[in-house]
């Protein structure tokens, strides 16, 4: 599991910084990717990144905002050309869908999958046996989202030491015994398999969330998180102007975090004023209260080990 950035400006993209997108690769759990956010141009990012857009299973929009939205007729598209065939789900807010159609149809886009919609309010918007994803209202100019993907619990791993102080030795009877079940061996003595099998292992939890001002929703949201990633679009010289604009500062971020007990904080929505070197202000601020701090840039990945 890994998230792979693929733009991290703020409002409009700069040399350094492509608009919002980053994706969630689940090829070893379930041999997709997901994608939050589609700024303009998010379709030649990952043409520059090992993603491919046959991959994707699932595209979460935060919100409507041109630079979070305006890449996606473009991948839609371009993923029938690359060989998509599966069904794409669409989750966001409500609007994605009416935005969205008149532009494939008037284009007059073919696509070579079905294209489904999901509007997304408080709440569970999407639960399976593997993955738990919940959403929130941030607070934003506009509605605005966070997405928590919760991995279910996996099975404890079996236990092969003890089974051999018990003089059980490998074969077909271990896979009855790892799935927790009661077994008769040869000799007549009968054991309970969960006894040899070690504790659940947690799921990871991964919080994404779009733009928003510091607020309750996003603690909340972010509780417990092994990753946060958070906008920090100004430092907190700029503070008034990131409450003007609905936006966070990087000690906004770092502020959620703690107040969470996230384990870890990614930065990213960085304004186009950070060039440079200049965005190393924004990672220090956020350190000196939340060390545990990255600041994406395009193409950078973190692994959820």
């Amino acid at each position: 599991m890994e998230l792979y950035f693929l733009g991290t400006g703020a409002g409009m993209p700069s040399k350094e910084r492509n608009v919002t997108a980053v994706a969630l690769t689940l090829y070893d759990e379930r041999g997709t990717m997901w994608l939050f956010d589609c700024g303009e141009g998010t379709q030649h990012q990952i043409l520059r990144s090992p993603l491919k857009a046959s991959r994707l299973e699932f595209i979460f929009i935060t919100h409507l905002h041109g630079d979070h939205v305006y890449g996606l007729p473009g991948l839609l598209t371009s993923r029938s050309n690359q060989g998509g065939t599966t069904p794409l789900t669409l989750f966001g807010p409500p609007g994605l869908e009416a935005m969205l159609e008149p532009v494939l149809r008037y284009s007059q886009a073919h696509l070579s999958y079905e294209l489904l919609y999901r509007e997304v309010g408080e709440g569970v918007v999407f639960q399976d046996d593997r993955f738990e994803i919940q959403c929130s209202k941030l607070d934003h100019r506009i509605d605005s989202y966070g997405y928590r993907i919760v991995e279910k619990d996996k099975p404890g791993k079996l236990d092969a030491a003890k089974l051999h102080t018990q003089g059980i030795p490998p074969g077909p009877l271990f896979g009855k015994i790892k799935r927790g079940e009661t077994v008769a061996l040869p000799d007549g003595t009968v054991i309970d398999g969960k006894s040899f099998i070690g504790p659940p292992v947690p799921g990871k939890k991964i919080v994404i969330l779009g733009d928003t001002r510091k607020c309750e929703a996003a603690v909340s949201l972010s509780s417990d998180a092994d990753v946060l990633v958070h906008e920090a679009t100004f430092d907190s010289s700029l503070d008034e102007l990131a409450q003007m604009y609905y936006h966070s500062t990087a000690k906004d971020a770092a502020q959620t975090a703690k107040r969470a007990g996230a384990k870890s904080l990614i930065l990213t929505h960085i304004s186009s004023r950070y060039q440079e070197d200049e965005a190393a202000r924004l990672l220090s601020e956020a350190q000196q209260l939340f060390p545990a701090t990255w600041i994406a840039k395009d193409h950078w990945s973190f692994s959820i080990s």
